[in-house]
């Protein structure tokens, strides 16, 4: 009986041990996952920005970066990687190790334009190789007329290219951009064939379109908006969807009978495909934040962009949404890559 007892209680006791073995084994498991959350950041953070120092992409970062190192407690190192409209950068962000230490600023046209054009130029895809964190900013653009053009309305252009086709020109910055792609959705909207003329960049075009040399240009509103308000350029309409802060007066081609005409640059954020969701969480909440201060959001605006904060998945049906809208678009208008 007491042999019996001395090998229950030994039983009992091993049965203890295993259980709190168990426990402590679970318990070090959840401390060393919450620790993990709460170590990241734990090194510094590189942001690649896909075009030159200087751009609004580049601009646009720099304004939050004191805002995000304050709030992520890190140090955040800017990159610029120029090439190939961003591919080139943001192949490197692809390639990068998806832990929240490589991020990458992302325009529209890497994301949704590239792959219809250039898709054998592209070493990843877009949409299955990475994963968007926020909209940071948006540029809409203004269709200006030259001072010398007799053209005061969109309804006058319409009219004279429908008289005379294919004489009319409209010069944007470069081919494939979002500037091109607004020219060639004037046209469809319209129902008119008017020639489109690329520049490098948005600078040449403006220039041109200064001097007489084109009727007309489709610009983002840094290079246009100071020439409009000095009475050096006509502004016919603005490409959003509404109106805009920065020309009040101006209304959006949607309102002068291009019925849905919403068309914007816009760049944002994105990390390697495989990014753990708590840091996207994590970079989502800090971007936001960053994007939300009154102080960056003046250095933004400043520029003639305007500060878009999203969530994620927000984002990511933008992306989705865009890549259709121009993929169609190229189809339908025979763009096509250089």
């Amino acid at each position: 009986m007491t042999e019996t007892s001395g090998e229950d209680a030994q039983m009992l006791q091993s049965i203890r041990q295993s259980v709190l073995c168990g426990f402590a084994a679970v318990l070090s498991l959840s401390l060393l996952a919450c620790g993990m959350a709460q170590a990241y950041p734990d090194q510094p953070i590189k942001i690649i920005v896909a075009f030159p120092p200087g751009g609004s992409s580049d601009i646009v970062i720099r304004a939050l970066q004191p805002a995000l190192a304050e709030d992520l407690h890190q140090t955040v190192v800017i990159e610029n990687r120029t090439g190939a409209g961003g591919n080139i950068g943001i192949a490197a962000v692809v390639q990068a190790a998806a832990d929240g230490y490589t991020l990458g600023v992302a325009a529209a046209g890497v994301l949704t334009v590239n792959p219809h054009l250039n898709r054998a130029a592209m070493t990843f895809d877009p949409l299955k190789d990475l994963v968007p964190i926020t909209l940071l900013a948006e540029i809409p653009f203004v269709l200006v007329a030259s001072q010398q053009s007799r053209f005061s309305s969109v309804d006058d252009v319409i009219a004279a290219a429908r008289a005379r086709p294919g004489e009319l020109s409209i010069g944007h910055g470069g081919n494939g951009t979002a500037m091109h792609l607004t020219s060639a959705l004037f046209n469809q909207k319209a129902g008119v064939s008017i020639q489109l003329i690329a520049y490098r960049g948005s600078a040449p075009a403006a220039v041109d379109v200064l001097a007489g040399h084109i009727p007309l240009a489709v610009l983002d509103v840094p290079v246009s908006q100071q020439l409009i308000r000095d009475g050096k350029l006509k502004a016919l309409g603005v490409s959003s969807a509404g109106h805009i802060s920065f020309l009040p007066d101006v209304p959006p081609l949607s309102e002068l009978g291009l019925k849905d005409f919403d068309s914007v640059g816009w760049f944002g954020l994105v990390a390697p495909a495989g990014t753990p969701p708590e840091i996207i969480a994590r970079l989502n909440t800090a971007f936001v934040k960053a994007l939300n201060d009154p102080a960056a959001a003046a250095k933004i605006r400043v520029l003639g962009a305007e500060p878009a904060p999203s969530s994620p998945e927000d984002f990511a049906k933008f992306i989705r949404s865009e890549n259709a809208k121009w993929g169609k678009l190229i189809t339908d208008a025979g763009i096509k890559g250089e």
